[in-house]
């Protein structure tokens, strides 16, 4: 019987601690779908100045996520520079994010800060975000190449 507690103890800690190691994907997709920002156009946020769904016909794929687009315009836009559209932080919260951790958005939830695109979880978490929203974004920047794989696509 100590034989077995032993062995499962030392699997349940084996388990922690590459959970603890693990990489979220650099990109922010459903969980039953690559669909990056829950299929919204992240290019009509700047051309639009607001959210706009995505259409199937106008898709590619970036970082491993499907990313869809309200036009073609929009499409050949990110193909261009998909940097300068794609949410920061592969469309993670940007407030989870400057503390470290990976949380889902919704795409009504944004801002632009300088010419990037941030998502926020909710508007209650927008609000706390804003207070801080400078050291914020430089916490997040450090943070997000950290706790996911990013790095892989340089």
């Amino acid at each position: 019987m100590t034989k077995f507690i032993t062995r499962t103890l030392l699997l349940i800690s084996t388990l922690f601690t590459f959970s603890a190691f693990a990489e979220e994907d650099a990109v922010s997709t459903g969980l039953f779908n690559s669909v990056a920002i829950s299929g919204y156009d992240t290019v009509a946020y700047f051309t639009e100045s607001k959210p706009v769904e995505g259409n199937d016909k106008f898709q590619t794929v970036w970082r491993d996520a499907t990313w869809k687009f309200s036009s073609q315009e929009n499409l050949t836009l990110f193909k261009q520079a998909p940097t300068k559209y794609a949410a920061q932080y592969g469309g993670y919260c940007a407030w989870a994010m400057s503390g470290g951790k990976t949380a889902g958005t919704d795409p009504e939830v944004w801002h632009i800060e300088d010419g990037k695109l941030y998502l926020n979880y909710n508007k209650n978490v927008q609000a706390e975000w804003f207070e801080k929203i400078e050291s914020d974004i430089i916490s997040a920047d450090k943070f997000y190449p950290e706790v996911t794989n990013v790095k892989k696509y340089k």
